[in-house]
């Protein structure tokens, strides 16, 4: 098994499923993707197909291709991403709060963006420190060029080529990424996938771990969810 985490998260965010994993007798491997948890942080502007590059050579390194992949939010972005062009990298598929879709833009949003842009013109520092959100906030300039990049990609396209064996899911309390947005359309998008919601938020693979757990190691085992 091969599990991915989500943004300004790390490996420990699945420590429910490593375990879970390790008493039905599967090998679990999670690593830090770059600029997060212990890895090294990164010295660009990473887009989403550089993590998916990355993530393509940590595979074959680690001669694990063809594994399950577990995939929470921007993991699921990197995953879609790699899985699109080459479905061999894994077997396969689970998503969990995925991340990925480009939603229009509201009049309320464009017009703060053009407020940003007119006062950061000006006052520079005022405008970092008062505008976006506060994960946006956080990051280092190199991390909010790498941030931009990733959430302004949309992946509808990737998911239309899944060939994996897909299933998705999705916290009924998300509001990062809500289960009847995106995992409604991932659901469409995904040929054969198969859509769960449980209770919990973006985070419910280990605020539900139990549910979850049952969800994942049927899925994987060949049995129904039902």
């Amino acid at each position: 098994m091969l599990l991915l985490h989500g943004y300004l998260s790390n490996r420990q965010s699945f420590y429910y499923q490593i375990q879970a994993l390790a008493q039905s007798g599967a090998f679990a491997v999670a690593p830090d993707m770059p600029a997060f948890g212990a890895s090294s942080p990164i010295m660009r502007a990473w887009s989403v197909g550089d993590y998916a590059e990355w993530l393509k050579h940590f595979i074959d390194a680690a001669d694990i291709k063809g594994a399950d992949i577990i995939a929470h939010s921007f993991g699921a972005r990197v995953a879609l991403k790699l899985l699109s062009s080459d479905p061999s990298y894994a077997d396969k598929l689970i998503i969990t709060g995925g991340a990925g879709l480009v939603k229009p833009r509201s009049d309320a949003y464009i017009r703060q963006v053009k407020r940003y842009r007119r006062i950061k013109k000006l006052f520079p520092r005022y405008a970092e420190k008062h505008f976006g959100s506060e994960e946006y906030r956080s990051l280092s300039p190199i991390m909010k060029e790498s941030y931009k990049k990733i959430v302004n990609e949309d992946l509808r396209g990737c998911a239309r080529c899944i060939k994996n064996e897909t299933l998705l899911i999705y916290g009924s309390a998300d509001k990062v990424t809500p289960p009847d947005e995106e995992g409604a359309i991932f659901n469409s998008l995904i040929a054969g996938s198969a859509l769960e919601i449980i209770d919990g938020g973006h985070f419910c693979f280990s605020e539900n771990h139990a549910e979850f757990n049952r969800l994942m190691l049927g899925f994987l085992n060949g049995r129904s969810q039902d």
